[in-house]
């Protein structure tokens, strides 16, 4: 906890340093994103960009197109799960220390717009709905290894696993919406108000387990005074109201 503290404030006197010494005081960041993490990293990319007029654009990229931004940017920060980002700290293609928890996404069930909602209230009503429905859905990233977990401590891995497609690009919502499954289970955050969807209640009990994502500077970046400040402020506690509107936690310091 006390290391986040330190980096933070270093971050905040870099910025006001730059202010004072007469510097640009605006910069155009650029955050790539892992899905999970999209909705809470624009409202604070939002909010940051009220409150110093450093424009940031967040952006969501995969496969060749995310390799070549890592690799050459134009990019300044990254997000991700933290076995995602592990790679990239041996590699050098972030900065190790700036490696910063910052948001945690619970897991929830969505069915097709206008279909009757399970009761999963308990961890045996959830149950039975995993046992009742045609056809289940979740992705394979971090949501989907939990969720995965989660149908092997009931016991139904072998019971499901006829009738469950696991996802392989773009949110579960999308496949849910086009009728792919009968219900679709991600992270909460992902899933609450996409149209052709409704959005039913999170997992319960021990089987919401949520996953964390981290943010990083990246070796890439021409800005990384104004980006080490956008880090300072994803994990400030002016940030953890902003992530709760998006329906995840900020994460623990």
């Amino acid at each position: 906890m006390r290391s986040f503290a330190t980096f933070a404030a270093a971050c905040l006197l870099g910025a006001v340093g730059l202010l004072a010494q007469g510097r640009p005081a605006t910069a155009d960041l650029v955050i790539l994103t892992n899905q999970g993490a999209v909705p809470g990293v624009k409202a604070l990319a939002d909010a940051f960009s009220r409150r110093t007029g450093h424009k940031v654009t967040v952006l969501q990229e995969e496969g060749a197109a995310l390799e070549r931004r890592i690799a050459g940017g134009p990019a300044d920060l990254i997000t991700g799960n933290p076995d995602t980002l592990a790679p990239l700290v041996t590699n050098g293609t972030v900065v190790a220390n700036t490696v910063s928890p910052f948001v945690l996404a619970g897991l929830g069930l969505s069915v097709r717009a206008g279909a009757p909602k399970p009761d999963i209230s308990t961890v045996d009503k959830y149950k039975a709905a995993l046992l009742a429905a045609k056809s289940i859905g979740y992705s394979r990233g971090c949501s989907g290894t939990h969720i995965a977990e989660g149908i092997e401590q009931l016991g139904l891995t072998a019971q499901l696993k006829a009738k469950t497609i696991r996802t392989t690009e773009g949110p579960v919502t999308d496949y849910l919406a086009r009728g792919d499954f009968e219900i679709g289970i991600q992270q909460t955050n992902i899933m609450v108000g996409v149209p052709g969807t409704d959005f039913v209640a999170p997992l319960p009990g021990p089987l919401n387990k949520p996953c964390a994502s981290s943010v990083a500077l990246l070796k890439v970046s021409k800005q990384p005074e104004a980006a080490r400040a956008m880090i300072a402020f994803m994990i400030s506690p002016e940030a953890g109201p902003i992530l709760r509107k998006t329906r995840v936690e900020p994460a623990a310091r």
